[in-house]
């Protein structure tokens, strides 16, 4: 199977130098300067499993695809999707399955409505990881995994094609046919972390510990879940109990990638992953006319952005 990973930063790099690194015919869609950091010094990547180096990194520029790809694997940036698009279209052919690990639920209307809705497939992954200063990937947690499956549930000769290739990178690869119940859970899990953290400009423990901060937090997940719901895919048990523990586990220094985003003064996903929530509520909230804790978490980070001239 011939993989095409888009970019080569934290998520895509570790994936996709997993993959390479066990003998899968991985090549990475970068930019001129990253091809020539790459060659340089390899693909790096630090991790609580041990350190690992790629040194011969199969890289290409868009202007050079030549044929198609059986998978593509998309981890950019919500908000640089259309010029990704756009670098990666070459590499689409009739039987290419493209697998976007993006946050939200726009992205899957973006991508059919450019390629076809038969040629996308759902994808959740799990890792904490960013690039240090000499651009190594670092693996922050010990935990990776990508949860994938089609669209409409069915199971397709090509599912288990790309279970194969994944799991010979030696992370964690869930095949399900509940793919959009999972990646609803996941955007209710990502909007209630990242509406409160950056809300509170705090970490969970001490947003916790602080007057009406456990309730605000349950306020925004029961929002966001009430969202979820509205749509046909209400949280399940074992996902409430799951999420709950990192929601609300006193002392917890966890944090949204959007907080530190705003910290270090970068773009953020907010359009992506609160604007667009609050796009698919379909009854406003009942607050009297007020403004929702979502609402107010939208308009802390779009004044951010409107400040910092984004």
């Amino acid at each position: 199977m011939r993989i095409l990973v888009v970019g080569a930063g934290a998520v895509g790099g570790y994936f996709g130098g997993r993959m390479a690194l066990a003998g899968q015919d991985v090549t990475f869609l970068v930019r001129e300067a990253r091809a020539k950091e790459l060659a340089a010094n390899g693909l790096v990547i630090k991790s609580p499993r041990g350190e690992a180096k790629l040194a011969n990194v199969k890289t290409v520029l868009s202007e050079d695809i030549d044929a198609p790809y059986d998978l593509v694997l998309l981890s950019c940036k919500a908000y640089d999707l259309a010029s990704a698009i756009d670098s990666f279209a070459p590499a689409v052919g009739p039987a290419t399955a493209i697998l976007p690990l993006l946050n939200g639920m726009r992205h899957l209307d973006v991508l059919a409505e450019r390629f076809g809705a038969a040629s996308v497939l759902g994808g959740v992954c799990l890792i904490a990881a960013t690039l240090d200063a000499s651009r190594a990937i670092v693996q922050m947690t010990d935990m990776h995994a990508i949860v994938f499956g089609e669209l409409d549930g069915a199971e397709r000769p090509r599912t288990a094609a790309i279970a194969a290739a994944l799991s010979a990178g030696g992370f964690d690869v869930d095949p399900t046919d509940a793919i959009v119940q999972q990646m609803w859970e996941k955007w209710v899990f990502l909007a209630t972390l990242a509406a409160s953290t950056c809300l509170f400009r705090a970490s969970v423990g001490i947003i916790l510990s602080a007057p009406g901060g456990e309730a605000a937090m349950r306020a925004l997940f029961e929002e966001c879940g009430g969202i979820a719901a509205a749509h046909g895919h209400a949280m399940r048990a074992p996902f409430a109990e799951r999420s709950g523990a990192m929601l609300f586990a006193r002392g917890s220094s966890l944090t949204a990638s959007m907080l530190r985003d705003i910290e270090n003064g970068s773009r953020t996903e907010g359009d992506h992953v609160l604007g667009d929530m609050l796009a698919r509520r379909k009854a406003p909230a009942t607050n009297d006319g007020r403004p929702s804790l979502l609402e107010l978490a939208y308009t802390h980070v779009k004044a951010y952005e409107a400040r910092h001239g984004r």
